[in-house]
């Protein structure tokens, strides 16, 4: 009798529960939106408090494909499908490939899909619900992309009910903008497109390896490649972003941990591209937060709220200006690179790239009027990443993960004497750079 006791308990306190694993929260910079929970607070402001202002700096929305990407990795491996004699339908899990056929052509990178021009819209409609007292704003900003552009006009349709009404702004994305922009990597010599790819190849053809032996026993005759794999597993964000679903995202095909090594091999990359292992990163980050503590803080800002569009390069760069997700951020030693090291995962690492851009990350801070148990009567700020409230370092003692407004004004000026001096730092060829974002001071 003992084993069927033993059995009824586990099964009535799960401990028999299936394992459950998502491919598409693991794809990195090609993750559609989702919301993480990271850490697992509750998103409404603390009791007591209520959001008066907000500002909101935006990843654009699903596209088919970014030319590195598709370039790269994803058109090679088309390119010897198209030319193969495999018997796909031999081959087990990639069956699938008999018949398969890419959902990306030439013509279509860069370009919004269908459903990134929906997920905007909707997450335009659930910022609405999140602040149902602001008024529409007068204006958006956006860099000026076509993929930008429109991910800034679906997100107005879905946000106010006369979009006519909120004009969109286009920044350009022309280097001798300097920090005033959404796009100052562009005006930055100090920053490289191609930082993190050493780095990141590294742990590429130690994750890939196994893979490329397993797949070459199912189908010898094709040449499977570390560039192969991965552009398998980019294909199964992009094609879910095109066709809804992807045959590349099952488990039979790459089973979880094979997942968490691309997602890590991405996450290698942006750590040496634009976050903790690149000493530019905050520099790039740090005008736009700066820019959004004054307008937050201002006793005359025109809008409730202020939206900026921009692309992936941005975010970690703010992330990084603020002090967040921060791998040694506790360790009382000042190495970032030591806890991505390159040979073996960092599993308890806080630098996760799926949970930072997906596409359509965005990054908010608030202003709070709070009124709470405990807290003094007054305004604080908190800033919330794909709707998961962040704890600041040393800038945490208001209710539910806010600050307070004396601590955020001498948070702001402390990363200014890390990050700022944007010219200096970056040591521009042009004689007209400025240190400063300045594009919200006519809304």
């Amino acid at each position: 009798m003992l084993p069927s006791v033993v059995l009824s308990i586990a099964l009535a306190n799960g401990a028999l529960a299936a394992y459950s694993f998502k491919p598409l929260e693991h794809l990195a910079g090609i993750a559609p939106y989702f919301e993480p929970a990271d850490p697992p607070l509750d998103p409404k402001p603390a009791q007591g408090c209520n959001v008066t202002r907000a500002s909101y700096l935006v990843r654009h929305a699903a596209i088919y494909a970014n030319d590195f990407d598709y370039e790269e990795y994803i058109e090679p491996f088309t390119d010897k499908l198209k030319n193969t004699s495999v018997d796909w339908s031999k081959a087990g899990p990639l069956s699938f490939l008999a018949t398969w056929q890419t959902p990306i052509s030439d013509e279509e990178l860069e370009e919004l899909t269908k459903v990134g021009e929906l997920e905007a819209f909707q997450l335009g409609v659930d910022v609405s619900l999140r602040y149902p007292g602001f008024k529409p704003p007068k204006k958006v900003w956006t860099s000026t992309a076509e993929r930008t552009e429109k991910s800034a006009q679906s997100f107005i349709e879905g946000l106010v009910e006369r979009s006519n009404g909120t004009e969109r702004v286009s920044v350009p994305e022309s280097k001798a903008e300097g920090a005033d922009s959404l796009t100052p990597y562009k005006g930055c010599p100090k920053y490289s497109s191609s930082a993190g790819s050493k780095q990141s190849s590294q742990y590429k053809e130690i994750y890939t390896k196994p893979i490329v032996e397993h797949f070459h026993d199912l189908a010898p005759s094709f040449n499977f490649t570390a560039d192969d794999i991965v552009g398998m597993q980019e294909l199964c964000g992009y094609e879910t972003v095109i066709r809804g679903s992807s045959p590349f995202c099952s488990l039979e095909v790459f089973s979880p941990n094979e997942w968490l090594g691309f997602e890590y091999m991405n996450d290698i990359q942006y750590h040496y591209n634009t976050g903790y292992g690149n000493p530019i990163s905050g520099v790039l980050g740090y005008p736009w937060f700066n820019a959004t503590a004054g307008v937050l803080m201002s006793d005359d800002s025109d809008q409730d709220i202020y939206i900026s569009f921009t692309h992936r390069e941005l975010p970690p760069t703010l992330v990084v200006a603020m002090g967040l997700f921060n791998n040694s951020a506790f360790s009382g030693a000042n190495n970032p690179n030591a806890t991505m090291p390159l040979a073996i995962q960092n599993h308890r690492r806080a630098w996760k790239s799926s949970r930072i851009l997906p596409f359509l990350a965005n990054i908010a801070v608030e202003t709070l009027s709070c009124d709470s148990y405990g807290f003094d009567a007054g305004d604080y700020f908190r800033v919330v990443v794909n709707r998961s409230p962040q704890h600041l370092p040393d800038c945490a003692d208001g209710p539910g993960e806010s600050c307070s407004k004396g601590k955020f004004e001498e948070f702001v000026k402390a990363r200014g004497e890390m990050f700022g001096g944007y010219t200096e730092q970056c040591q521009p060829e042009y004689n007209n750079s400025t240190n400063v974002l300045s594009i919200y001071e006519d809304a």
